[in-house]
C-alpha cells in the first residue's frame, strides 16, 4: 500500500496556524514562540509530517550538504577524521556526502563534477589533490573547496594541514639525539604535499645534524607496499638502524615485517618512527614514536573555514598550518 506524504498545509490546518508558520517552526534560524513550536511539533508528530529539505533548498539556494572526497579510509587517520567531521558538521546543521576515489586527476575531476550536480554547499578534499583549474571552477560558481591534510601552491585555495616540514625535521633531530647512524625513509604517495613536505623536513633535519640518508623506498601510504619497501631497504648486507615512515599506517606494516619476518628487535636493532599518532600507535603491540596530528584541531579549523567561506562568498582563502609535537614511545627508546 502506497503511503501518503503529509504536507505542511495539512499540519497548518490541524494546528490552526498558517503554512508559513509551519515552515518557520522547522527553520532553526526563524523566530517562533515556544507555544507555537510545541503545538506544531505535536501535530506534525501525530500526522507523521517531515519537512521537505530538498524543496527548501530550492528556495534558500542551500542544500546543507558538504561533499567529502577521500581516496582511502583504511588509514585510521582519515576514518577518525571523517567521523569527527561528520559530527561537527551535524552540530552546525550540515550533512556529508562521501565519495571515495582513486588518486587520478581525471577521476577526481569527474567526481567534483558529480558533487556539483548534487548542489553541495562546499567540498572537503582529503588525501586527494585538487588541481588549480578545478579549484578555480568551483570558486567561480560559488562552491568553496577546503583541502584537509593537504596544502597547495595556489593562493586561491583554502587548506588545513599540519606543519609537515617541521614534523620531518623533528624526527631527524630525534634520530640524531638517540644515536642513529644510518637513517632511512619510507615515503608516501609522491603526489601528496604531506609526503613531499615530510621528506623535505626529514632531509633538512638530517643535514642540520650532520647525517645523510642511508636508504630510501616508496610505500605510497599503502600497508602492503610499505612492507615491500621495508623488504627492499633491508635486503642489503649493511642495514638501517633507524627508519622514519611517512605515516603510522605504513609504519605498522614495517614493524610487523621487521619483527616477525626478519626477527629484529625494535628499538634494540632498529628504531622506527611514524607520522599521525593514530590511536593504534599507542597500543602495546606497537608503542610507536610518532608526530602528533590533532584531528580535533584540524577538524575544528576545517569546519570553521567551510562555514566562513559558505557564509561569505568574498572571503579570502583560509590557510591553516597546525603545530606537530613529537610523541616519544618505546619504538625509539634505546
Amino acid at each position: 500500500m502506497k503511503s501518503i506524504r503529509i504536507t505542511a498545509n495539512e499540519v497548518a490546518k490541524k494546528a490552526g496556524v498558517s503554512q508559513s508558520t509551519v515552515s518557520r517552526v522547522f527553520n532553526p534560524k526563524a523566530t517562533v514562540s515556544t507555544k507555537t513550536i510545541d503545538k506544531v511539533n505535536e501535530v506534525a508528530q501525530k500526522l507523521g509530517y517531515r519537512p521537505n529539505v530538498l524543496a527548501r533548498s530550492l528556495i534558500t539556494g542551500k542544500t546543507k550538504i558538504i561533499g567529502f572526497i577521500v581516496s582511502y579510509l583504511d588509514n585510521q587517520f582519515y576514518s577518525e577524521s571523517l567521523q569527527k567531521l561528520s559530527e561537527k558538521l551535524q552540530d552546525k546543521g550540515y550533512h556529508m556526502l562521501i565519495f571515495t576515489i582513486d588518486n587520478k586527476p581525471e577521476k577526481i575531476a569527474k567526481m567534483v563534477q558529480e558533487l556539483l550536480d548534487y548542489q553541495v554547499d562546499a567540498i572537503i578534499a582529503a588525501s586527494v589533490s585538487i588541481d588549480n583549474q578545478l579549484a578555480t571552477m568551483c570558486a567561480e560558481i560559488g562552491v568553496p573547496i577546503v583541502l584537509y591534510n593537504r596544502s597547495q601552491n595556489n593562493d586561491d585555495v583554502s587548506f588545513v594541514t599540519s606543519d609537515n616540514i617541521a614534523g620531518g625535521k623533528t624526527i631527524a633531530h630525534h634520530f640524531a639525539k638517540i644515536g642513529v647512524k644510518r637513517p632511512s625513509y619510507i615515503a608516501g604517495w609522491q603526489g601528496a604535499s604531506t609526503q613531499r613536505d615530510r621528506e623535505i623536513g626529514f632531509l633538512q633535519g638530517l643535514d642540520e645534524c650532520g647525517l645523510s640518508l642511508f636508504a630510501y623506498a616508496k610505500g605510497d601510504f599503502n600497508f602492503a607496499k610499505a612492507r615491500i619497501a621495508a623488504q627492499e631497504i633491508f635486503s642489503t648486507s649493511e642495514k638501517p638502524d633507524g627508519i622514519f615512515v611517512a605515516s603510522d599506517h605504513m609504519a605498522f606494516a614495517v614493524m610487523d615485517y621487521l619483527r616477525f619476518e626478519l626477527g629484529l628487535q625494535i628499538p634494540q636493532d632498529v628504531v622506527v618512527a611514524g607520522y599521525d599518532n593514530v590511536p593504534i600507535a599507542s597500543w602495546a603491540s606497537y608503542n610507536l614514536t610518532t608526530i602528533h596530528q590533532s584531528t580535533e584541531t584540524m577538524v575544528a579549523e576545517t569546519v570553521n573555514a567551510i562555514l566562513q567561506l559558505i557564509n561569505n562568498s568574498d572571503h579570502k582563502p583560509i590557510r591553516k598550518t597546525i603545530d606537530t609535537p613529537l610523541i616519544i614511545r618505546q619504538s625509539t627508546r634505546r
